[in-house]
């Protein structure tokens, strides 16, 4: 998994086209890439959060408890994969109206891909400074984003204009489940999963 993933950030094209010629068995093991890829940023946000903390002005740092964090990187986590998955769900539906044939498998083996940057750059969470985290933020996203109409055309085997067009509704469809985890987050944390914080 490691050489996809060092692929994607040094030569996309290339490894997408390596990933694409992959027997169909070979590209179903890829549905695991996700579920393993996002525990970096799950495992860097809690040590971030608790050993580290962040500052608001000149103020001292603040931190989550052990436990708060604990359980709000599990549900970072799921939150993660959940996405992948969705769009995934939705890259395989949606590929019959591109003249492209797929599997909900392939799916989420293009949305785990794709979101490749995001995983590997949520490494930043290690140490929470906001402006640093928010330019990596930016330029992962849109790594992905690149990503994302580089390799559908690949990965679909259908025109790069229509491949475009694909992209393009998979963006969509990425914003609303977006909009769609920012709710449920509002509600998680009306239930009582939102942050704890430590004293000290």
């Amino acid at each position: 998994m490691i050489q996809h993933t060092i692929g994607l950030l040094t030569k996309p094209g290339a490894q997408w086209r390596s990933v694409a010629g992959l027997p169909t068995s070979s590209q179903n093991i890829l549905v695991l890439y996700p579920w393993v890829l996002a525990l970096i940023p799950a495992v860097a946000w809690y040590f971030g959060t608790t050993d580290v903390g962040w500052t608001v002005g000149n103020g001292p740092a603040i931190r989550l408890t052990y436990d708060s964090a604990l359980q709000l990187c599990i549900l970072f986590y799921f939150a993660m994969v959940g996405c992948v998955v969705a769009v995934g769900y939705f890259i395989h539906w949606m590929a019959g109206t591109y003249g492209a044939e797929t599997s909900f498998a392939k799916g989420i083996v293009v949305a785990g891909l794709t979101a490749t940057p995001m995983f590997v750059f949520g490494a930043a969470g290690f140490y929470p400074l906001l402006w640093v985290d928010l330019l990596i933020g930016v330029v992962a996203v849109s790594w992905s984003v690149y990503l994302l109409y580089l390799g559908i055309p690949i990965m679909m085997n259908i025109p790069e204009e229509r491949g475009f067009l694909f992209s393009t509704a998979v963006v969509g469809v990425g914003l609303v489940i977006l909009v769609s985890l920012l709710v449920t987050t509002v509600f998680l944390w009306d239930l009582g999963a939102g942050p704890a914080f430590t004293d000290v």
